[in-house]
Order: C-alpha cells, then structure tokens, then sequence
C-alpha cells in the first residue's frame, strides 16, 4: 500500500500535469493498476470487516455446535448440553481446539441470541455425617422410546459426595427402597438427613412455629434406621442448596444426553460407577480430592443393621364388576377376584402381587408404570433434519436411531438423505419407528426409488435379505 504522500503525487501528475497513466506508473516506479487507481479513482473511506478467524468459523467445527445449541433451545433448559459435553463429543468427533476455545465461541453465540443468564445458588455448611435429599426428574432411552427416571439424590455437604438411585416414581415404596439402596452404596446411614416437604415423607408441613409431621411409614423407617430428620420450610430450597446443586449436576453432566440402558438396574450401576469416579476430583472449595475427604467422613455415618427394612405396602382391593381393580391409574384383571371375601394387594417399587386372606398368590406382575414409555417425537425431529440433513451425523436423536435406519440415513450424499428423509416421513405417518425397523426390507425397499441398499446391493434384491426371502433360498 502506497504512503499518502505517494498517492496525492500521483493525483497532482494526473490531474494538474496531465500526464498519461502509463507515464505516471514509469515516474513512479508504480504498477500500470496502482497508477490507474490512485489517478482516476476516488479514494473513499469504507468501513472496516472484522472477518472472524480461526477453526470455530472457518471449519466444520462452529456450525456442528451451533447446530446443537440450536437443537437444544427446543428443549427444558435442564435437559440440553453443558460447554463439557460439547467439547466431549466434539473431541470424539476429531476437533484438536481447546475447552476455552469452545466456551468462548458458545458465549459469543448465546450473547447474539439473547440468551438468559444462569443464576447461581447459596453455598451452606453443615458438619460431617449430615446428608441432604430431594428428587429429580430426567430423561432415558430404553428399546427406543423415552423412560421418565425420578432420581434420588443423596448429598454429603462436608466432602461434598453425591450417591444416586434411578426410580420409575416418587411415591412411598420408591422413597424408601431408594433411600435404602443410598444407605447400602454410602456404606452407613447419616446421622441426620435434611429433606423438603416431600409426600411420602410428610404428612403435613410446617406452619410457623408447628413442626412438619411426619408419615408413619416413614417414622418406623427413621426409628429403624437411627437418624435424625430435618424438613425444610416450604420453598426454601436454599436450605438443602447442596442437594439442589447435585441433583443439577447428575442431570447436567449424566444425563445431558438421555442414556440408553437395559433396565433400572442397568442405569443404576452406571450412575453408582460414574459418581464412585467423579470423587477423584478435588473439592470446589477444599483443595482436597473429594474422595479423600469422604473417607473421613464416612467414619461419621452410624452403622448399616444386618437386616434390611423390608419395603413394601398392602392394602385390601376393591373390585368393580369385570374383576378389575385400579393401580397407579390403571386397571388390573384378577381372574375370578370377586369369588374371594377380601383380596389384598402387596406393592413393592417395581412388583405387585394379589394375595387371598391364607396369603395365596393369584396375580404377581411388575407394576404398570414399569412399562409407561413416551415415543421419540420422529416425525418432528426428520423434518428438522430435512432442513439440514447434514446435522444428521452428529445430531442427538441419531444414537438413538436403530442401526439399520442409521445406516440408511448417514450416506454422504446430501440430496440422498433427504430423499430418504422423505421416504421415512411418509412411513411414519402409518407405522411407528420401531415397526419400520422390524419391517425394514419391506417397506423401505417399497417406498424406496434408491438404485442402492444401504448394505452395497440393489434394492431389487431386497427380497433375497429379508427373513422370508432368506427362509425360501434355504430351502432351495
């Protein structure tokens, strides 16, 4: 770039002296254009482009995150990815760049859409052996369809250690068996445990200077057990904050993405291995590794009975006219119930079993919200997909996809994929995700116009893949 004295020389030569251009660029050394620009054109001021660099906007990187955030915003704040996933995924997926990198292109991302900020909470302190309780709602993946998981989340504030058990509700036998599994993973009972007005727990809440009142159920439970019961005043959950903290951060850093799992039981190991792990890690104030800490104050619990409390709860049932009596809203048959004087029901958290007065078992079932699922919203998540097909590879929802579909769906070719996107879209509107996967071959080699199986043969062949066309060549 010329020096401005340069570039008014060349305009006097040009403009007073009426030399050539092609005179002006040999006086000045210059190239014929340089001469061209500065003599005949308008040096006008311009704004200034900050064009922004680095691997975030000038690779794949930014969009695949901007992609998920955005993906995230249709969801409850509690269920979308922390910075911490993002990265995590993003580092399975090849990305060399830094954590700071990442939080810094998010933060400039969410300052663009106005996004609300996160607000913190009150730090308490409590003495060792204290533990706080309290429940949180989040989401799993089990045979392709969503599972409502009530996590019980025990706290130990001092050392700050967390211990969490999966349950399918909230109610009485739920509270206590998962209370009981807590005890058992901590390796003792807290000398007190500080709970808010939870309903198995209490029956009726504090007013003024009346104490909560306890449940029954929940007395001989405490009795048997030895510890002391604190109920926090309504709506104050500051009161157990620590709790609080630790139920957001399961959620956050556990459960971000649904989990797909077998069963409670399953989900239950996951959640024990992963928070056994998450104690190697120095304490947010203490500056001491968390479980070193909880070895010291697990010196302070009071010691597990040899037997357990057995959990569970009976009541007599009533029958209406078709043999049917109701449980967790839904209606259960009892062949011949009404031949019987009285029967009684036994519920435990996952089971229930139908019982005469000699104590004969009639009906014995796992209860009916074991099997409650919610379908993935398919439909809505390919339309989306439809408008970018190429957020397909990394989107949320494609784990969760059954192989064959997957596979189907993540070619290469862009204009393919949302060929097929369409393909499943019809389908969907009289078959459900795992009907399609079930009926695979046929109905996606009916539907589909593709020369190609996602398999490397022809769609002509499909046939010859499918269970029946496999039976018939076998027996030729």
């Amino acid at each position: 770039m010329l020096a401005m004295s340069e570039i008014n020389c060349i305009k006097t030569l040009r403009n007073e002296k009426g030399l050539s251009i092609s005179k002006i660029a040999e006086t000045m050394n210059v190239n014929w254009r340089t001469a061209k620009k500065y003599g005949d054109g308008d040096q006008l001021p311009q704004e200034k482009k900050h064009i922004k660099k680095g691997m975030m906007y000038e690779e794949k990187w930014g969009e695949i995150v901007i992609d998920w955030l955005e993906e995230d915003l249709k969801l409850k704040k509690k269920l979308r990815r922390t910075n911490k996933k993002i990265v995590a995924d993003l580092k399975r997926m090849g990305f060399k760049g830094s954590y700071r990198t990442v939080c810094n292109f998010i933060q400039e991302w969410r300052a663009t859409e106005d996004d609300e900020v996160s607000k913190g909470h009150e730090r308490l302190q409590h003495p060792e052996g204290e533990a706080q309780l309290d429940f949180g709602v989040m989401e799993a993946v089990q045979d392709g369809e969503i599972v409502d998981v009530h996590v019980l989340v025990m706290t130990f504030p001092a050392s700050n250690t967390g211990f969490a058990i999966p349950m399918p509700g909230e109610n009485l036998e739920c509270f206590l068996g998962g209370l009981q599994e807590l005890f058992k993973q901590a390796g003792g009972v807290p000398i007190s445990i500080r709970i808010d007005n939870l309903t198995p727990a209490v029956k009726k809440v504090r007013k003024g200077d009346t104490e909560a009142e306890l449940t029954e159920a929940f007395r001989h439970f405490q009795n048997y057990y030895g510890f002391k019961v604190q109920v926090c005043n309504p709506s104050r959950g500051n009161e157990k904050g620590n709790v609080e903290n630790k139920v957001g951060y399961v959620r956050y850093n556990f459960f971000s993405l649904p989990p797909v799992i077998k069963d409670f039981e399953d989900l239950t190991e996951q959640l024990k291995q992963q928070l056994k792990e998450d104690r190697d890690r120095p304490h947010y104030e203490k500056e001491e590794l968390i479980e070193d800490l909880w070895q010291q104050e697990q010196k302070q619990l009071i010691k597990l009975p040899e037997d357990p409390y057995p959990v569970f709860k009976q009541f007599p049932i009533k029958f209406n006219k078709y043999n049917e009596f109701k449980l967790d809203k839904h209606f259960i048959h009892v062949p011949r119930a009404r031949n019987y004087v009285q029967l009684y029901c036994i519920t435990y958290w996952d089971s229930f079993k139908v019982i005469t007065n000699e104590g004969e078992i009639l009906l014995s079932d796992a209860r009916p919200y074991m099997k409650k699922r919610r379908f993935i919203p398919w439909k809505d998540i390919l339309k989306d997909w439809l408008k970018k097909p190429r957020v397909i590879g990394h989107s949320r929802y494609t784990p969760y996809l059954p192989t064959r579909i997957k596979e189907y769906l993540t070619v290469p070719s862009l204009a393919l994929r949302k060929q097929r996107l369409n393909e499943l879209l019809t389908l969907l509107v009289t078959h459900d995700m795992k009907e399609i996967d079930q009926n695979f071959y046929e109905l996606i080699g009916k539907n589909s116009d593709d020369q190609e199986h996602p398999y490397g043969v022809k769609w002509t062949d499909y046939d010859a893949l499918s269970p029946k066309g496999m039976e018939a060549s076998s027996h030729e």
